[in-house]
């Protein structure tokens, strides 16, 4: 099997209940990040960059726990 096959069944199937609750905290990450960074009023520089780092680890995060599964076993067939 190759990597492309098992991102995508990864990406198909159902993730754990706390990966799913980690997915949601880093798409607010995320989506908090980016509208620090994109605010239409004049920020200090502090919060300009920490905004950067916030919208990246939410990014990680969300992609992160969408990609665990729940039942091993999924992977496992498609690898016989």
């Amino acid at each position: 099997m190759t990597i492309k096959n098992e991102l995508k069944i990864r990406w198909n199937n159902e993730s754990p209940s706390f990966w799913k609750k980690v997915q949601k905290v880093g798409i607010i990450c995320a989506a908090l990040g980016g509208a620090i960074a994109t605010a239409p009023i004049a920020l200090p520089a502090v919060a300009v960059t920490v905004s950067g780092y916030l919208a990246a680890a939410g990014v990680v995060a969300g992609i992160l726990s969408k990609l665990t599964v729940a039942d091993s076993s999924v992977l496992l067939e498609e690898k016989n």
